[in-house]
């Protein structure tokens, strides 16, 4: 059935029935739930993507990434006929009835702000608007600058179809509001699905969708605009907060007092939100959207002060945490020799993209600080890694073997007590990048130090 615009039509009975097909372009963090998400709803899916290996994967009932309970929808679909996958857009496109983008959008060049790059955007764009057909509706998902869906997405769809928006097809802005490992979870279940049509006709068509899947409802705000603001807003809100809970932790350090203990007091008052401190932002979202942000106020003569200063002190955290490792090695005679653990940009997932490991790897390089190898329980190779001369294991006595070891992820495999974590490799320095350790006991002649925790040498 095609849903748009949904006046008098059943959409909900027919998204249930199966007699709607989504077509899902990347199939990636976001991509691959999404698609699943819809599955569970009842509809007929259409993976696509340009990497053959993941379009082989889907077509054989697997997930291309590492997401709770993606593997068993896709081949529970499979198996029904119900899910399959393609290289081809234009393809997907001409057999499907909602569209979801779900493609990486980047930045390109340097200083401040960075351009947005939007290509994998515009690629997909122009292969759906092939196949676009009156009635069907069109969804961005990827997190992109205010103003992408009526500039950027609306004219080439208009241009490759013939068709208007609004009048011929509905177009969309949904922004994916996921964290990895919990991504089909927080679609299903977790949140409301933010709508912002280009019309109400968009938005009223995707909103009921939409309540079929979220089970905590949807919202629909006034248009694309304001959807797609809010989910930068999203992303720079833990941006400024982590920047200011590293400036506070930078201070407590100094003063010789815990920052967990100020913050965990300061918490108990209703109005005061402090996050955790530690050695960078990762991933390609919260460090990205400042920048999408601040390029757009940039063309309307507007400044971002505060994003780019919370900006620039998260960016400077590896370069403090390298500060803590040298300065121990000094007091301790150390010989310049350092294991870092954890490579992925958050705890428990397995996706390095933007971690602050590799920042901090070359700021103890440019030291003259050898990071021999990089431990991570859930990452088995990187070529960024390899680049950079450094090794990494699985095997954490490995790691354990260096002079001095640094924590850069906040894995669940590392939270345990100071004494025990000593008690399992030769180390003599502990830097806690990211607060860890429970601190009860640091061995004589060890020496223990982290982001906002006082200097412990017994």
């Amino acid at each position: 059935m095609k849903p748009f615009p949904n006046e008098g039509k059943d959409l909900t009975g027919a998204l249930r029935r199966g007699e709607i097909t989504v077509a899902v372009y990347g199939l990636g963090h976001v991509g691959a739930p999404l698609l699943a998400a819809w599955l569970l709803a009842g509809a007929r899916g259409i993976g696509v993507d340009v990497d053959p290996e993941k379009v082989d994967l889907v077509n054989s009932g697997k997930s291309p990434v590492m997401e709770p309970g993606v593997d068993e929808v896709f081949s529970k679909a499979v198996e029904e006929g119900r899910l399959r996958a393609t290289t081809s857009g234009a393809d997907a496109a001409s057999e499907s009835d909602v569209m979801l983008i779900a493609v990486p959008t980047k930045l390109s060049g340097d200083g401040w702000p960075r351009k947005p790059d939007l290509t994998h955007v515009k690629e997909v764009a122009r292969e759906i608007g092939k196949g676009l057909q009156k009635g069907d509706l069109v969804i961005l998902e990827s997190s992109s600058p205010p103003g992408t869906t009526r500039k950027v997405l609306k004219p080439i769809l208009e241009d490759e179809s013939g068709l208007k928006a609004e009048e011929d097809f509905g177009l969309v802005y949904s922004p994916e509001r996921i964290a990895e490992g919990r991504a089909l979870k927080d679609i299903v279940e977790s949140y409301p699905k933010v709508i912002g049509g280009i019309g109400p006709k968009s938005s009223a068509t995707a909103s009921e969708l939409y309540g079929v899947i979220a089970s905590k409802g949807v919202i629909e705000v006034s248009n694309d605009l304001v959807a797609e603001f809010e989910k930068l807003a999203e992303g720079i809100y833990r941006d400024v907060n982590i920047a200011l809970a590293n400036e506070l932790a930078e201070l407590c350090r100094v003063l010789g007092i815990d920052y967990d203990e100020v913050r965990l007091a300061a918490n108990s008052q209703p109005y005061s939100h402090l996050h955790r401190p530690g050695t960078g932002v990762g991933g390609l979202c919260i460090p990205v959207y400042p920048h999408f942000l601040a390029w757009v106020a940039n063309e309307n003569s507007v400044k971002l002060e505060l994003v780019k200063t919370g900006r620039r002190i998260n960016e400077e955290m590896p370069r403090r945490v390298a500060e803590l490792v040298e300065q121990g090695m000094e007091r301790l005679g150390l010989k310049y020799e350092v294991s870092i653990l954890g490579l992925a940009f958050r705890g428990d997932v397995a996706d390095s993209r933007l971690s602050p490991t590799y920042d901090l790897i070359k700021e103890l390089q440019d030291r003259g600080i050898s990071v021999k190898v990089v431990h991570d329980p859930l990452i088995a190779e990187d070529p960024l890694l390899e680049e950079l001369g450094v090794g990494l294991t699985k095997e954490l006595e490995k790691a354990l073997k260096a002079p001095a070891v640094v924590i850069s992820t906040d894995h669940s495999q590392y939270r345990m007590k100071a004494s025990e974590f000593f008690g399992m490799g030769e180390f003599i320095l502990l830097v806690d990048g990211r607060h860890v350790i429970e601190v009860d006991e640091v061995p004589r002649g060890k020496a223990y130090v982290g982001v906002g925790r006082p200097w412990i040498i017994p």
